[in-house]
């Protein structure tokens, strides 16, 4: 009787084993669930976007002048503080040329460019001084005021359907990159100067405090863009961002942002379009992307920096956009050491043939950091060049970028896209041997006319349902 007992119980013990090792299989299967989307929409109906007072400070009544030669930075700063002195509400620019320098915003303002406003950016690059607590690269640092700036503020928009122009071209800021392409002539300064860039890496490895890492003036360190930094409920609608010095949007350790209707057209260096970094609860929409760079690249800080702030990326929710010429459509990386999670792709189309990749994921072992639950879905993709989807864990265009911090990458979903010219490769996925890239799937896509079809080292089998590369069904 015991004997039979025993049995009975081994046997139910085999038959939930049995049970719990397919339901774990269909759990790491199954990422196209309902569940994932419905996660996705509820952060979307979590994020705040800020709401403003009925009250409008016009620029114009402050002493502002559309002639595009007068320099308003005094003009707009009062507008902006009596903005925020009195509770908050719309600082209006009318239509018209406004020269300035950077444009710090105040809690509870929305700075609003009417239709046919243009905003010039001095190429004056003191006015961009005293130096500010930015940063760069993933690097942070006390450098050149962003071309606007919010810095630990709550409820701030800028909105609108006018022209922010950085003014950035081969002969301003763009030629400290030290490229040819881009202005640079030998002997003139750039970046990569032992006493710039190097120094500022170096600061990086020996942790020395944010305030003690000082450029600015003579150290050839590009602003970004548009930069709110630690702020709360951030909206920018309408607009259009050309002619950036560098990074062209750049909210880090933000929480609520809200990037919608906006348009970049940018072609500089390093003139990525969207970088949320150390930030979560992002909704970029309704967006079009024609960069020098990435057009979307989710960050999280470089190497001992990103590991220092330890505030991961996550809950990015990216659909409705248009994505031309870009080094990538949505990325993530590859300053990425505090890791990226809950990142959100739907409904965009990316077409280009100086658009190098769709989906791409780029880290190393300097950088560490991880990359999980990544949902793409509803993606049409006329041409790239290079792959539909590239994970690279050897990512490196500087020098040696081996070291101690082994990435992980889990759980990739590509559903229902539709590739009319692969490129190179319809998937490309370098991971490494001690942390080989896990659960990616692909269902319902189809690839067509790539040069190879698949590439894949260092990764647990990559799952196909419904899936075509060049007409072969995988």
């Amino acid at each position: 009787m015991k004997l039979k007992l025993f049995f009975r119980l081994l046997a139910a013990c085999c038959l939930l084993g049995f049970t719990f090792m397919i339901s774990c299989k269909a759990g790491k299967t199954e990422m196209n669930s309902d569940h994932a989307w419905k996660r996705a929409d509820k952060i979307l109906n979590n994020i705040q976007v800020p709401e403003f007072p009925d009250r409008t400070f016009e620029v114009l009544d402050y002493g502002a002048k559309a002639d595009g030669i007068t320099n308003n930075s005094e003009a707009f700063k009062k507008a902006i503080t009596a903005c925020n002195a009195a509770g908050g509400g719309m600082v209006l620019v009318p239509k018209g040329k406004y020269l300035t320098g950077p444009i710090h915003l105040k809690s509870n303002v929305n700075f609003h460019l009417a239709e046919g406003a243009e905003i010039l950016f001095t190429k004056d690059k003191s006015a961009y001084l005293p130096v500010v607590h930015t940063s760069y690269e993933g690097v942070e640092l006390m450098n050149y005021s962003p071309l606007i700036y919010a810095y630990n503020q709550k409820n701030i928009a800028v909105t609108g359907k006018g022209t922010f122009n950085g003014q950035a071209d081969n002969e301003n800021w763009w030629n400290w990159v030290g490229k040819d392409e881009y202005g640079y002539k030998e002997g003139m300064p750039k970046q990569t100067d032992e006493q710039n860039l190097p120094r500022l890496r170096k600061m990086n490895e020996d942790a020395t405090p944010v305030e003690q890492r000082t450029f600015g003036e003579a150290y050839n360190l590009r602003p970004t863009f548009f930069e709110p930094f630690g702020c709360e409920n951030v909206l920018v609608k309408g607009v259009t961002f050309t002619n950036a010095p560098f990074w062209v949007m750049h909210p880090i350790k933000c929480n609520n942002v809200t990037i919608d209707g906006v348009t970049v057209s940018s072609h500089g260096p390093n003139n990525d379009g969207c970088d949320p970094e150390y930030s979560k609860n992002v909704h970029i929409t309704n967006c079009v992307f024609d960069t020098g760079d990435d057009c979307i690249a989710i960050k999280s800080g470089r190497n001992n920096d990103g590991r220092r702030v330890a505030i991961p990326s996550e809950n990015i929710i990216v659909e409705n956009c248009v994505m031309k010429d870009g080094h990538g459509g949505v990325v993530m990386g590859s300053e990425i050491s505090a890791g990226v999670r809950n990142v959100f792709v739907r409904n965009c189309q990316m077409d280009s043939p100086n658009l190098d990749r769709a989906i791409r994921i780029k880290t190393n072992t300097l950088r560490g950091g991880f990359v999980e639950d990544v949902y793409v879905k509803d993606l049409q993709v006329g041409q790239v060049k290079e792959a539909v989807l590239k994970i690279n864990t050897y990512y490196g265009i500087y020098a040696n970028q081996e070291g101690e911090f082994i990435p992980t990458i889990k759980n990739i979903l590509l559903e229902n896209v539709v590739v009319e010219n692969g490129g190179e490769y319809g998937l490309l996925i370098k991971g490494r041997e001690q942390s080989p890239v896990q659960n990616v799937k692909l269902k319902n896509v189809t690839i067509k006319n790539t040069e190879t079809p698949l590439q894949v080292e260092n990764c647990e089998p990559v799952i196909f349902v419904n899936t075509t590369i060049n007409g072969k069904e995988y």
